[in-house]
C-alpha cells in the first residue's frame, strides 16, 4: 500500500522522466509525482529534430508528447535543475534553491552534447539536442548558399548532412576521425556502404582527420584539420558525442565514469529506492553478456522506465514479487536522404563476424553481426522493402537465450 504522504522524485522531464511517471502509475504506485527538468518545455520527441523538424517537414510544435491521464495528477516543475542529491537524507536540491525530500527518486536527467574544445569563435556553431538547438539551426542553415561543416560521422552528424544538402546548402562536408561514418555502430562493411551513399547524394567527407580549430573573426569561416586544410564554413555542427548529466549526484560514493551504473534491475548504488531509466544508465543486459552499458536508443526510455517502475513500487510498497533481470532488445533507426538504417539486437558486439543475410550493398540489404557464431544483432540499409526483411529476424533474436558463462 503506498503511504498518502509518499512522493517519488524524478529528475529529469525529458521522455524518460515521462514515461517513467507513467509506468509508476501503471505499476500501482498512487502516491504524490514531482517531474523536474531543467527545459521549460513539456516532454517531447527528439529524433525528428535532425531530420523532419530541421527540413521544415514537421513543426516544432508536432513534437510534444501527449502524457497519459493516468499522470494528469503529477507536479511539473519545469524550467528548474537538479543541481545537487543528497542519497544518505533522500533529498534533491534545485537550482531554486529548494529542497525535495523523497521516498523513492528516479534519475532521468540524460545526455547534453559533447563540445570541441578547440580555439576560435563560437558564433556560427551549432548542437543538435533540444528544441533550442534545432530552431537554431534551421535558421543557419536556411540562408542561402551557405557552406556547412559536420564535425562527427555518427548517427547525428549523418542525419543533419542528408538534411543540409535536401535543404539546398552550396557544400556539406563530414569531418570525422575515423576512416568511415558511423564505423562505431556498423562496422567497416556497412559504414562502406553508407559512405557510398552520402557521397552519391551530394556529401563530401574529410575522414581520419582531426579539428584543430575554427577559423573567423566573431563568426566561424573555416574548420582548420591537423593535416593544415581550412575547410570554409559558414555553418559547423559539432556531433562529437555527448555527456553524461550526472554532476549533480558526486558526492554520493556512485560509479558515475560513465553515465550512472546500475545493477539488473536499474537500481543505483545499491539503494533500492534510487533507479536510473533512459540514456544516462548504464546497465548490464541479461540478454548479452552482462556488461553495464549505456544505449542511446529511441526505444531505452521506454524500455528502462517499464523496469524501473516495477523495480521502485515493488520496494516502495514492500512487495516481494520477483522480477526477472533487465533484458531489453536495443532498437534504433536512422532516416538519411533517401534511405533508412533499421535495426534490433546489438549489432556492435558482433562486428568482428559480420554477414550480408539478404540482398546487396548497393541496393537493399540486411546485414548480420554474429558473436560466437550466435546472431547477436541486425541492421538493414535502404528502403522499406529492407527495413521490413530486418523485422523477420526481430523474432529470432528474442527467442535466443542469454549466453552461459
Amino acid at each position: 500500500m503506498t503511504p498518502r504522504s509518499a512522493r517519488v522524485v524524478v529528475a529529469g522531464a525529458s521522455m524518460a522522466g515521462l514515461r517513467a511517471a507513467e509506468q509508476l502509475r501503471a505499476a500501482g504506485w498512487t502516491g504524490a509525482i514531482t517531474l523536474v527538468g531543467d527545459e521549460p518545455h513539456m516532454p517531447y520527441n527528439r529524433p525528428p529534430l535532425s531530420k523532419e523538424v530541421l527540413a521544415g517537414k514537421a513543426a516544432f510544435t508536432s513534437l510534444s508528447f501527449r502524457p497519459r491521464a493516468s499522470v494528469a495528477d503529477v507536479q511539473w516543475r519545469l524550467g528548474t535543475k537538479a543541481v545537487a542529491a543528497r542519497l544518505a537524507r533522500n533529498t534533491v536540491e534545485l537550482d531554486d534553491g529548494e529542497t525535495l525530500s523523497y521516498d523513492g527518486l528516479v534519475v532521468a536527467t540524460g545526455m547534453r552534447p559533447r563540445r570541441l574544445s578547440c580555439p576560435g569563435p563560437l558564433v556560427g556553431r551549432h548542437t543538435v539536442r533540444t528544441i533550442d538547438d534545432a530552431q537554431s539551426l534551421r535558421q543557419a542553415l536556411t540562408r542561402p548558399a551557405v557552406r556547412v561543416v559536420v564535425v562527427g560521422g555518427g548517427f547525428i552528424g549523418c542525419e543533419v548532412a542528408a538534411t543540409a544538402v535536401a535543404l539546398g546548402a552550396r557544400q556539406v562536408t563530414v569531418v570525422d576521425p575515423l576512416p568511415l561514418p558511423m564505423a562505431g555502430p556498423l562496422g567497416e562493411l556497412l559504414a562502406g556502404a553508407l559512405l557510398k551513399r552520402h557521397e552519391e547524394r551530394g556529401v563530401r567527407f574529410a575522414l581520419d582527420a582531426g579539428v584543430t580549430g575554427f577559423t573567423g573573426d566573431d563568426h566561424v569561416t573555416g574548420v582548420a584539420l591537423g593535416d593544415g586544410t581550412v575547410l570554409p564554413a559558414d555553418v559547423v555542427v559539432e556531433s562529437v558525442g555527448s555527456v553524461a548529466n550526472t554532476e549533480w549526484l558526486d558526492g554520493n560514493g556512485l560509479d558515475l565514469s560513465d553515465g550512472v551504473l546500475t545493477d539488473e534491475h536499474l537500481r543505483v548504488g545499491g539503494r533500492p529506492e534510487v533507479v536510473a531509466v533512459g540514456d544516462v544508465a548504464r546497465f548490464p543486459n541479461a540478454r548479452y553478456d552482462g556488461v553495464p552499458r549505456r544505449v542511446e536508443h529511441w526505444c531505452i526510455p521506454t524500455d528502462t522506465a517499464k523496469h524501473a517502475a516495477k523495480t521502485l513500487v515493488a520496494h516502495l510498497t514492500g512487495s516481494t514479487a520477483g522480477l526477472p533481470p533487465f533484458a531489453p532488445l536495443p532498437t534504433f533507426w536512422s532516416d538519411q536522404h533517401d534511405f533508412r538504417l533499421q535495426s534490433f539486437g546489438a549489432p556492435a558486439l558482433g562486428k568482428e563476424d559480420v554477414r550480408v543475410l539478404e540482398g546487396v550493398l548497393d541496393g537493399d540489404v540486411v546485414v548480420g553481426y554474429h558473436t560466437g557464431g550466435r546472431l547477436t544483432g541486425v541492421v538493414a540499409l535502404g528502403g522499406q522493402a529492407a527495413a521490413v526483411a530486418a523485422s523477420r529476424y526481430r523474432a529470432e533474436l528474442l527467442k535466443q537465450p542469454a549466453p552461459t558463462a
